[in-house]
């Protein structure tokens, strides 16, 4: 998730993406992602292995901005709304 400036990044898994980005998106939860109004999802992966996802999340937030940007740019050049195409 990112704001509407892609100046900030907030990296978190869950089990339910359309239910969590919508709560992002609205600032239904108090922290960081609300504080920063990062609710524009831009980046996403699937796994049914709640470990891998867990250890993708914890390398990615320790990769520099650069890194975590070139990712993002693989697959959403245009750093565009994903949300959109998944509801």
């Amino acid at each position: 998730m990112t704001n509407i400036n892609n100046t900030v990044l907030y990296i978190g898994m869950t089990n339910n993406l359309i239910r969590r980005a919508f709560e992002h998106r609205n600032s239904l939860i108090e922290g960081f992602s609300s504080k920063y109004k990062c609710k524009k999802l831009v980046w996403f992966a699937q796994t049914n292995d709640v470990y891998e996802a867990i250890k993708m999340e914890k390398q990615i937030k320790k990769w520099r901005r650069e890194y975590k940007n070139n990712l993002i740019n693989q697959s959403n050049p245009e750093w565009r709304d994903l949300y959109e195409d998944l509801v």
